[in-house]
Parts: structure tokens; sequence; C-alpha cells
């Protein structure tokens, strides 16, 4: 099968396309046949190296998070899955390589695809839409009748991960563009601030919890506004001791990312509020739980219009990388 893969860590995009053995599934495992993958930043990041410490790879690396498939082979142990079904997934942070017409998963990463979605359009939900779930429910640990708000929430994270809160009982407000204001509030957030025409720091107060989507530049703006007691998730901001020692990382490492995430401890305490950071993993019965309100809200994933196939791999890292983007770029697989 061809598969696109790199040799090394670098930080130039040479990614080659090659010709390799297809996977056999493990007792474990379904096998996919990959109809599309999707591309994102994190593929970039895997190419450089910048989460090694977080998620080191053996070479050559196989590409490729998340992807869309028709399950053509089963383990012995695996059930309910069988041949034909269409299912998902945020492939296993340690077995990732969904830029493959083949790829083995466990069973136990994998769901069916939501009904109210193509199969192009599905390959846009798993990543965002398990960062918005373990966000809420494990890094945040939300409870209901508190507030939560996503500073630049209007895009693809914002329209998963605003139905999710408002499944677990929060008050939700987002900033965004004003271009999305309608969407979001259909999805169910409780109030929306257009970025050019409102400063969130000078509005709200008595946050409860803030999923930080923009990083450094916003941290101390979005400390502000909340109340103590409080947690703060980043997505892009960089991780912590805390991080470190949930993750049960060796010791050199939660020495290292203690003192990489101590400026945003320091200043979280200062506000006393936690500071949190997520590296989203495989859960195929939390994908079932986002998958549930993908088709209860009918929400449909924004997907570029670029026209990508495996041989082009290149181009399509290229263009999330340095593009201006209309939605998720994908890879077509099959026809």
């Amino acid at each position: 099968m061809k598969a696109a893969q790199i040799t090394k860590y670098s930080k130039d995009l040479n990614v080659a396309v090659k010709e390799i053995a297809t996977p056999k599934p493990q007792a474990n495992e379904v096998l996919i046949k990959v109809s599309y993958a999707a591309v994102n930043p994190l593929d970039l990041m895997n190419i450089h190296g910048s989460v090694k410490l977080i998620q080191d790879y053996s070479m050559p690396l196989t590409l490729g998070n998340e992807v869309v498939g028709e399950i053509t082979a089963i383990g012995s142990n695996v059930t309910p899955f069988k041949p034909c079904d269409l299912v998902y997934t945020r492939l296993p942070l340690a077995k990732i390589g969904g830029f493959a017409e083949y790829v083995a998963v466990d069973a136990n990463a994998i769901w069916y695809t939501p009904t109210n979605l193509s199969a192009k359009e599905a390959v846009a939900v798993p990543l965002t839409g398990l960062t918005a779930y373990q966000g809420l429910t494990e890094e945040l640990a939300v409870e209901a009748g508190k507030t939560i708000f996503i500073p630049g929430g209007s895009g693809s994270f914002g329209q998963l991960a605003v139905p999710v809160a408002k499944s677990l009982g929060l008050t939700v407000i987002v900033s965004g563009n004003a271009a999305a204001r309608e969407h979001i509030l259909e999805l169910g957030a409780d109030q929306y601030l257009d970025y050019r025409t409102t400063d969130y720091w000078q509005v709200l107060n008595d946050v409860d919890y803030v999923i930080d989507t923009r990083g450094a530049q916003d941290i101390e703006r979005e400390l502000s506004i909340m109340k103590p007691g409080g947690r703060l998730l980043s997505l892009v901001a960089g991780p912590n001791k805390h991080f470190a020692i949930t993750h049960q990382l060796p010791a050199w490492k939660r020495l290292l990312f203690g003192l990489v995430g101590k400026k945003w401890d320091k200043l979280a305490s200062k506000a006393q509020v936690d500071y949190r950071f997520i590296f989203v993993r495989s859960d195929g019965q939390q994908l079932k739980k986002v998958t549930e309100l993908v088709e209860k809200h009918h929400i449909t994933p924004a997907i570029d219009p670029h026209d990508f196939d495996l041989d082009h791999v290149q181009d399509a890292l290229e263009l999330v990388a340095n593009g201006k983007l209309a939605g998720k770029v994908v890879i077509r697989l099959t026809d």
C-alpha cells in the first residue's frame, strides 16, 4: 500500500510517499481502508519533532492522526464492529499513520461516523471533538451551573466545544468574528462577543473556566476575568509540571516541563487559578458521545475546498502550514 512517511524530524516538510506492507490487525484491532485523512497542525508538529518530549516516534514514521474509512478486517477479540462498518478515529498517540491506504487501529479508539455527515465531513470531527470533551470533563472537571469562556471560539473548535459544554450544564460565553455569531448562538452559546468591537477583558468577570485557544498573547488577560478557584485550560501555550505528572512522564521530563510551564503556573497562582494543558488522546467511548452531539445539533464541520490525494500530501501540509484555510484540510485516499 502507499503511505506518506518521514525518515527523521526536520524543520522542512520532507514527506515521501512510499510503498509499504499493508498492516495486519492484531487481536484487539480493526483494519480500516482509509477514505479520508485530515491534515492538522499536529501533523506539522510531528514532522518538526515539536512534541517528541511528549510522544517520540521510531522512524520511518507514517504521518496522520485522524481518519475515516471502512473496516475491511477485524481481530479475533473485536466487538461490536464488523467488516463494512464506516468508522472514524483520532488514532492512538503511540500508533498514528493515517496518511496511508490502510491503517490498523485498536477497536477501543474508533466509533461509527455521524449519520448526518459524509465521510469527508466526518473526518474533521474526532481530534477537535475529543479535545473539547476531554478538556471539559477531565482537565477542567467542569461543574454544572458554572460559566466558561472560549476566546477565539468561532472556528472549528468552538462549534464542537459549545454543544459539549452546554450538554454539561455550563453557561457558555464565546468571542470571535461577527460572521460566526448566529451559528455559535444556535449551537447553544449564551453570550457572543465580537472581538473587533468588544475587548472581553473589559466586560467579563467572575468566569469559572477558560479554554485558551490563542496562547501566550492572551493568558494574562484571560486570567484577569477569572474567579478565584477557577481553571484555565490552554490548547497551545504549552505543558507544565502537572501535565507531566498526570501523564506519568519520567522525572527528568517533570523537571523540564516544570521549568517550561513555570511562567504560566506563576501567573495562574497569582490569580488563584489552576493552569492546565491538554494533548488529546484516542477514546472510542468519548467519541461516541461526541458523535451523538454532532447528530443532535446537526453540526457540519467546514471542509477546505482544495482537493488533495495522497500523492499531493506535501501540498496539503504546506497549505496547513502557510495557507489561508476555509476549513479542515483533508486528503482523499479512495474515490
